[in-house]
């Protein structure tokens, strides 16, 4: 669950600058996102404003920041409606924004880190085939989440039957 004293346009203020800088934000999916936010929440961006936005005869970067800029103008609706159609395009565009990457923390990545070690250290202790290192690995995975129990369980299960 993430939280956040910021709110969404404090955000895509914090935001834009990668985002225009994104390459992955070509001219297709910039129109992607004017025409999600224009069929599905006319209220952000009304036709007219959507027309403007999808000029070709302007460069798409330009497009985008004024996009952006509009939006933080429009207010908080409009902002996180953006987001929800990045999220919905281009998730990893959206998974490596600056205020993305800040909300998952430290701790995050020290997770991300353990499961790594975790099963490196399998695969090394795996080729010894100790039965009793076995049944502490399956005693192991009862503190784990669902995902990491399923691991090493089915571990536990394939040594022993070996």
């Amino acid at each position: 669950m993430e939280t956040c004293t910021e709110s969404f346009g404090e955000q895509l203020m914090e935001d834009s600058a990668f985002l225009r800088a994104d390459r992955r934000l070509d001219t297709e999916l910039v129109d992607r996102l004017i025409l999600q936010l224009n069929r599905i929440y006319p209220q952000v961006l009304t036709d007219k404003e959507a027309t403007k936005f999808r000029n070709l005869d302007v460069p798409t970067g330009f497009r985008l920041g004024e996009l952006l800029t509009h939006l933080q103008g429009k207010g908080e609706e409009a902002c996180r409606e953006f987001y929800r159609a990045l999220h919905l395009h281009v998730e990893e565009v959206y998974y490596s924004l600056p205020t993305r990457l800040r909300l998952r923390g430290p701790l995050f990545f020290l997770g991300c880190f353990s499961v790594a070690m975790g099963m490196a250290l399998l695969y090394y202790f795996g080729e010894a085939k100790v039965t009793g290192g076995s049944r502490a690995l399956g005693m192991a995975a009862l503190g784990l989440k669902r995902k990491a129990q399923e691991v090493l369980i089915w571990y536990t299960e394939e040594s022993l039957m070996v």
